[in-house]
């Protein structure tokens, strides 16, 4: 009874904590990375907007002020390699709310020129963390895990980013590939891949007479959470030589504006604060973020590049010339006085064998003018004949091929009866299986249960993506890491265990199997799923609507 009493008291404790924190994403929150690290939102990035050779530092303060410990820290050394290439080292710590991941980022990003003003940029972000509970107020000891431990984790989010004249269009994964090496298994299931897309337009505008390189960025981002609403954003950026200055919308973490100058042609330093105003979000404290970064190298303008570039361009075409120039003059010089004698010759050859054919060419047209008018008639009479024959052979090609024409008319209308014969054939199958699914979802629906006395079940009209029915649940985790371990286990025993979340309480219910009608998950319950499960099960009804 004290077991019991104090499994109670554990579950409505974390019950409460959890009704009063709002559940946040697992992604990194760089919805806001414009101007520097943007190599976090896609990794192709880096080459172009990451600023090479350069370091920065981006710290986030989320929904607390920037004197406490900040929530997510990223430090990162961005080097362009070649002019294709850019390559990136960093370090980062990143509080989920539930776990605190801490490692490092190696970055790599290429670039290909598909044809003019067409580049295919693609690049590769991997981080290697250790992954801790941020709060053990989370932990739930279980029959799997009794107390909580530290993972190590290795995570690969690839990109690509398609670049025409000034338009991108991106794509992203920031989880696509994970690996528990604690646990020697994958860390998140195939369900909770995270992916993001994002189009952006370069306008050109002229903000300071001394500056002709100004740009106005607006960006569009959609981004898919899993276990929570997706998320639509759009950034605009206005970025000069002294300073930028942005302002964005995300539909879950709200409206943001920030500004950020540049002092000595080297250090940039940045601002922004981020409010939410979604009624989950109502009472949260604003988000802070600060971005500093400090340009390593040769200062060069973009007219000191373009100049560098026409000066080498200029300097290979003269290379380039020279090169054949030395090439004619060496075949020149090679040739002996007895080959230029034989190579005249030839030239000389060629002429009176072109005088000899243009001679007889001019003869034959004279011969042909001198013939009697009996044989121009006759050979006019051949040439009369000859074009009756050819029209002779094209109406019997004419005739064949109507025919054909005709026979595949026929063999068409033949195959299209069959289609359609086929068709309807299975169109009244389909209208069979449906009225049979309709008349057992309708009874399904209609179904009155009466609960038994100690009977545990609870009946919702609707719970996300389920289909009606009655659902056998074995268990109910709000810690997405222990809900794997417990349904690996199940798959040890040979048994098919799946999940669904539920936005009412905010944890995962682990089902084992699902049944059309009442008196079916009972017998399954108490049969213990014919021996296999033998700890308690209860059953949750999906009415439908």
């Amino acid at each position: 009874m004290k077991k019991i009493c104090g499994a109670l008291l554990i579950g409505f404790v974390v019950l409460g904590l959890k009704a009063q924190e709002v559940v946040l994403p697992t992604d990194f929150r760089q919805q806001n990375l414009t101007e520097y690290n943007s190599s976090l939102i896609n990794p192709a990035y880096s080459l172009d907007r990451n600023n090479p050779s350069s370091v920065a530092l981006w710290t986030r303060w989320q929904w607390q002020f920037y004197d406490g410990d900040p929530t997510t820290l990223f430090l990162n050394y961005t080097a362009r390699l070649n002019d294709v290439s850019a390559a990136g080292v960093g370090f980062f710590q990143h509080n989920t709310g539930i776990f605190l991941n801490t490692g490092a980022a190696l970055n790599y990003a290429h670039t290909i020129e598909l044809s003019d003003g067409v580049i295919l940029g693609a690049g590769l972000n991997v981080f290697a963390f250790q992954q801790k509970l941020a709060d053990n107020r989370f932990f739930v000891p279980n029959p799997i895990q009794t107390t909580a431990e530290n993972d190590f984790i290795l995570q690969m989010a690839p990109g690509v980013n398609l670049s025409i004249d000034r338009f991108n269009i991106g794509l992203v994964s920031e989880n696509l590939f994970d690996y528990n090496f604690t646990s020697n298994e994958r860390n998140t299931s195939p369900e909770d891949r995270m992916f993001q897309t994002l189009v952006s337009y370069d306008f050109p505008v002229s903000v300071l007479s001394t500056d002709d390189n100004s740009v106005l960025r607006p960006m569009l981002y959609y981004k898919t959470i899993p276990g929570l609403d997706n998320q639509i954003g759009l950034t605009t950026l206005l970025t000069t030589d002294k300073y930028w200055a942005q302002a964005g919308y995300n539909s879950f973490y709200g409206f943001s504006g920030g500004v950020g100058g540049r002092f000595f042609k080297r250090l940039s330093f940045g601002a922004l604060i981020e409010v939410g105003t979604s009624s989950e979000l109502k009472g949260q404290d604003p988000s802070f973020e600060l971005v500093t970064s400090y340009k390593l190298g040769t200062l060069r303008t973009p007219e000191e590049k373009l100049e560098e570039q026409l000066i080498a361009e200029e300097q290979k075409r003269k290379q380039e010339i020279l090169v054949k120039q030395e090439d004619n003059v060496i075949v020149s010089n090679e040739l002996t006085k007895a080959e230029k004698l034989a190579l005249k010759r030839e030239s000389k050859k060629q002429e009176r064998l072109a005088l000899i054919e243009n001679k007889r060419i001019k003869d034959s047209i004279q011969n042909a003018s001198s013939k009697p008018k009996l044989a121009v008639k006759e050979s006019r009479r051949d040439i009369r004949r000859r074009k009756d024959s050819i029209e002779n052979a094209r109406a019997e090609q004419a005739l064949v091929a109507a025919k054909a024409l005709k026979q595949q008319k026929l063999q068409d209308s033949i195959a299209t009866v069959k289609k359609n014969e086929a068709a309807a054939l299975a169109l009244a199958q389909q209208r069979r299986q449906d009225s049979i699914a309709q008349s057992q979802a309708l009874a399904m629906k209609n179904e009155v249960v009466k609960v038994r006395a100690g009977e545990k079940y609870e009946e919702v009209t609707k719970e996300g993506s389920l289909e009606p029915g009655y659902y056998l649940i074995a268990n109910v985790f709000g810690t997405k890491k222990y809900l794997d371990a417990f349904i690996l286990d199940m798959q040890k025993r040979g048994i098919n265990a799946k999940s669904f979340f539920r936005q009412k309480n905010k944890y995962n219910y682990v089902y084992l199997a699902k049944y059309n009608f009442i008196k079916e998950a009972r017998e399954a319950r108490d049969s213990k799923l014919n021996g296999k499960y033998t700890d308690k099960l209860w059953i949750f009804r999906v009415t439908g609507e």
